[in-house]
């Protein structure tokens, strides 16, 4: 009996030791790989510490969540993004509409078309009509009515698309429309869609429609990808017609979520030269995950001013060197002269960021920031509560929506800029995940997208500084543990 007992206490005791000496090495490999894939030292030094304090399970966890900017599906896609490009017919119906004409308005902004341009926006073009819908309702109206409208073709883009009652009557009159010709994409994440059922899927191919999904994760060859999502919710009807913004597809999105009550969201329908930016988005994410290559004059149609708005697109992600709807962002908060009206729901920004924000605060600039006052993620809300401090020392003025779930992605400068679309200011959106955003140069379009701010105010609590300062120790602990996730939120 005690030969047995010292037999696998031998044993064990060899196993640990080789437990030991693999976690040593995949330390020091993960590590190797993380100062090698990094660009932000804040970013490399947070994993680097849980790979050291976590051992094994550090390593797994930065794996599945935080090997996002050099491995061979983003290499496939810089590639595609690039080939499609180059073949994409330069004809005149799909020859740049602008060509980035002179505009008598302010320099300053002007400045930023031709900066955004730079780091891998789209044109900024005149003759643009603009809708804006902050409400489930509006949006939803005017999302089955384009679609309803189609002629040629639908092309869908959505990161949660729920197979609720909202989702089945989308579906069902995407398949009519296939049923009578026009020819129906549709992209979904295959995280955030994985609520979508397969029977739907498969009634839309059956009707004639293509459906695919967006870097998928249940593929054995491929690792488990929770970070590289496509966040991007797009619609693009004909060539000519396109939305893109905040909202989603399903009933919450319509305020029929109890534990949501009202959704306050922001999406643009757009008409006219700026959609040309939406199509070539869809279609490279398209042609990335379908291998399907899409081009030709009945996808990007020759175009009229139907409008007088100037509108610019940016899309980014992980698949870029410099992360456009982030350096735009801060581009914008820099030349702020009078005011940085920000919604968002979650708010994790970078260090840059944060010193750009506190910089407009501290010269006088009116900073204000709306955020939810309840919360659908509790992780990345106490994670803002701790940026909140500096914030609120800096004097930007901090506001809780309390009228509902504030889900709207918004900025305006001043009065000749502002934005529209998916991304959070967080890193999540800004880094790691594939967003897209309209940008407005049109005072009138500026001016309505200022007055929904001022009606949210509104319904919003402003936070105390004082009061917040006397926040129990134990949600002061909490934040600073979910500060420590900042990287990946």
């Amino acid at each position: 009996m005690l030969f047995a007992i010292e037999s696998v206490w031998d044993s064990w005791e060899a196993l640990t030791a080789w437990i030991a000496v693999f976690d040593v090495l995949l330390t020091v490999f993960v590590i190797n790989v993380i100062l090698n894939i990094k660009r932000e030292s804040t970013s490399a030094v947070a994993w680097c510490m849980l790979v050291i304090l976590l051992p094994i399970v550090g390593s797994i966890f930065f794996y599945i969540f935080g090997y996002q900017a050099i491995h061979r599906p983003l290499q496939r896609k810089q590639k595609q993004s690039r080939n499609y490009r180059q073949q994409e017919p330069a004809g005149p119906g799909n020859a740049d509409p602008t060509a980035e004409h002179p505009h008598p308005g302010d320099p300053v902004w002007q400045d930023l078309v031709h900066y955004a341009r730079s780091v891998d926006g789209f044109p900024a073009t005149d003759g643009n009509a603009v809708e804006a819908y902050h409400e489930g309702e509006p949006f939803f109206a005017a999302l089955f009515d384009a679609v309803q409208a189609a002629t040629h073709h639908i092309h869908i883009e959505f990161f949660i698309f729920r197979s609720d009652e909202t989702g089945r009557k989308l579906i069902d009159l995407l398949c009519e429309k296939a049923k009578s010709g026009v020819e129906v994409r549709f992209l979904y994440d295959a995280v955030g869609g994985h609520d979508l059922r397969s029977s739907l899927l498969r009634q839309l191919r059956r009707a004639g429609g293509k459906t695919h999904a967006f870097l998928p994760i249940l593929n054995p060859l491929r690792r488990f990808r929770l970070n590289l999502r496509n966040h991007r919710k797009i619609l693009v009807v004909d060539g000519r017609i396109g939305f893109v913004g905040g909202f989603n597809i399903g009933g919450e999105y319509l305020g029929l979520n109890p534990s949501f009550g009202f959704w306050r969201d922001s999406h643009v329908r757009l008409e006219g030269p700026a959609v040309r930016g939406l199509q070539r988005t869809f279609l490279e994410d398209w042609n990335f995950a379908d291998g399907e290559t899409v081009q030709g004059e009945a996808y990007f149609p020759r175009v009229r001013t139907v409008g007088h708005e100037r509108v610019q697109i940016l899309r980014s992600g992980p698949d870029q060197e410099l992360k456009t709807v982030r350096e735009v962002l801060f581009a914008a908060i820099l030349r702020a002269r009078k005011r940085v009206w920000i919604t968002t729901p979650y708010f994790v920004p970078d260090a840059g960021l944060r010193d750009a924000l506190h910089f407009a605060a501290r010269s006088g600039i009116d900073v204000r920031i709306i955020c939810p006052l309840r919360p659908d993620k509790w992780i990345p809300f106490l994670a803002a509560r701790h940026y909140w401090v500096g914030m609120l020392d800096a004097g930007v003025k901090i506001y809780q929506y309390s009228r509902g779930f504030m889900h709207a992605k918004m900025m305006i400068v001043d009065d000749g800029w502002a934005t529209v679309g998916s991304a959070n200011l967080d890193n999540r959106s800004l880094l790691l995940n594939f967003e897209c955003n309209a940008v407005l140069y049109s005072p009138d379009s500026i001016e309505g997208l200022a007055a929904q701010f001022l009606k949210d105010l509104s319904g919003s609590i402003r936070l105390n500084p004082s009061t917040f300062a006397t926040r129990p120790y134990l949600s002061r602990f909490a934040e600073k543990v979910c500060w420590l996730l900042s990287p990946v939120l």
